[in-house]
């Protein structure tokens, strides 16, 4: 008889433990669904109407080829476009494919009619290889991916600068 009653408590017992597992779990799977399923903040907000379309931010070229440039100083190019639309075009954002190349534009509205420019840097130091890198421009307008490319020569090793006197000691 004790040994019925003992399985019995042990059973219960066992029983009680994993119930409140189970509903433990559920709660925290609710939980983790509500805090997920929750929209972000820049998403839920409607976005303005438009009427841009991507070929109203016109480019004068979306490729910039440097050709071969010395290791050491950043490569620099200036990518232009017009705004062939009816509403003034804002570039959210131009994200480069690496940390070497450096967007910048402004943040101020361009005009219908009027011309924005993009400057991009590519920094030179310790790669002396054949590069191509992209650079996604979003903007209201739609978005655009610009390309720069070139070859690094490796900068001479053991030269002296212009401004540094070598002196003979004996």
């Amino acid at each position: 008889m004790k040994k019925t009653i003992l399985s019995v408590a042990l059973l219960l017992m066992c029983t009680s433990i994993t119930f409140g597992q189970h509903k433990k779990n559920k709660e925290s799977e609710q939980q983790t669904i509500s805090t997920t399923s929750a929209v972000p903040s820049d998403l839920a907000l409607p976005k303005p109407a438009t009427n841009l379309k991507a070929d109203d931010m016109a480019f004068t070229d979306a490729t910039h080829d440097f050709g071969t440039v010395m290791e050491g100083p950043d490569a620099t190019c200036e990518f232009t476009f017009k705004n062939n639309g009816s509403e003034p075009i804002t570039i959210e954002k131009a994200q480069p494919s690496c940390g070497c190349t450096v967007p910048q534009f402004s943040k101020d509205p361009v005009a219908p009619g009027a011309t924005g420019v993009i400057n991009v840097a590519y920094h030179t130091k310790g790669k002396p290889t054949p590069f191509t890198k992209t650079i996604t421009v979003v903007s209201n307008a739609g978005t655009k991916v610009l390309t720069i490319k070139g070859t690094v020569e490796k900068a001479p090793t053991g030269s002296v600068p212009e401004n540094v006197s070598m002196i003979k000691t004996n």
